[in-house]
């Protein structure tokens, strides 16, 4: 009788241990709306990209809009390439100025929500400049490379996505708004 008590003790522990479990995360809720990801959202980002620089190159200002879609399919297919993402399942939301994207963030045993505040700009070059406002991976330590990590993601999915048909567009203005990122601007 007491083996079999120890038996299932050990048992629970072992599989508490196989287990992730979920340490809570930012005070910030995440949204009740998912975004979805797909292959597609980031070819068709990648056509209306090339169909507005070849417009541009004659000389007319290029308006590129990209979608929470667009920009969540990007990064979430970024991450799943990796072989150790800091982070993973993200959702991008472009609302009131800022990108903020929400993911879960796992350290050994446990998960926490992680909640990133992107705001977005533009340098002295034409292009987006990415900056973290705010970092929040709950109880878990905020990763040291995420700053430049995280930033050079959001730039690629604006220089993957544009490639290099986009060689010379220098961005004039940048604006999130309503879950779109609108850029204007020319190619030079």
């Amino acid at each position: 009788m007491l083996n079999k008590k120890i038996f299932i003790l050990l048992s629970l522990v072992l599989f508490s241990l196989a287990c992730t479990l979920s340490i809570g995360g930012p005070d910030d809720p995440y949204p009740q709306t998912e975004i979805p990801v797909s292959a597609q959202a980031v070819e068709n980002m990648r056509a209306q990209f090339k169909g507005a620089f070849e417009t541009g190159l004659t000389g007319e200002n290029i308006i590129l809009t990209i979608t929470e879609a667009q920009i969540t399919s990007f990064l979430a297919l970024k991450l799943a390439s990796e072989n150790d993402p800091f982070f993973t399942d993200p959702q991008v939301y472009l609302r009131d100025g800022q990108m903020q994207i929400f993911g879960k963030a796992s350290q050994s045993y446990f998960t926490a929500t992680t909640n990133v505040v992107v705001s977005v700009g533009i340098d002295e070059q034409g292009e987006p400049d990415m900056r973290i406002t705010s970092a929040d991976f709950g109880p878990l330590p905020v990763p040291d490379s995420l700053a430049s990590g995280l930033s050079a993601i959001i730039k690629e999915a604006y220089t993957g996505a544009v490639g290099p048909v986009a060689t010379g567009f220098r961005i004039e203005q940048i604006g999130i708004r309503d879950g779109f990122m609108v850029m204007s601007g020319k190619v030079k």
